[in-house]
């Protein structure tokens, strides 16, 4: 599966990839660009576009696009409706949402500062992610 979202990721256009590798497709293949060519790149390269305006996998309401992913691919684990809620408060302004959410936001604003590009930001947030999501196991038990 390929995936495009905007570029200079931050909170959920980082989670979100987290998520499809994790859970929905290992393999998969993410392309980031600039806001005004997701929806052409999407048409171009087969991909499924998430995080921008106007598409499912986007913002709906006070819930942004992790949100989005967890119905449409039968996500209902306790532990990824905990992450949920922390990444929802981290990306949008409800930062005291979860005591967790304004944590993340700084990490993934210093993670997006020193990351080389959109693909080292991942590379360098999956394992925080992968540690959040085991926070989030232990804590919904």
């Amino acid at each position: 599966m390929k995936w495009v979202t905007r570029e200079k990721a931050r909170v959920d256009r980082i989670a979100c990839p987290w998520l499809i590798a994790r859970f929905i497709d290992p393999d998969a293949t993410f392309l980031f660009v600039p806001a005004d060519q997701v929806l052409r790149v999407a048409d171009r390269a087969g991909a499924t576009p998430y995080d921008v305006p106007d598409v499912e996998l986007g913002h709906h309401g006070e819930q942004c696009s992790f949100d989005a992913f967890l119905p449409k691919y039968h996500l209902i684990e306790p532990a990824l409706q905990t992450l949920a809620q922390i990444v929802r408060g981290a990306d949008t302004s409800a930062r005291q949402l979860t005591p967790e959410s304004a944590g993340l936001y700084a990490f993934a604003t210093g993670f997006q500062a020193i990351a080389k590009d959109d693909h080292d930001n991942m590379a360098k947030q999956f394992p925080a992610y992968d540690a959040l999501y085991a926070y989030c196991q232990a804590t919904t038990k």
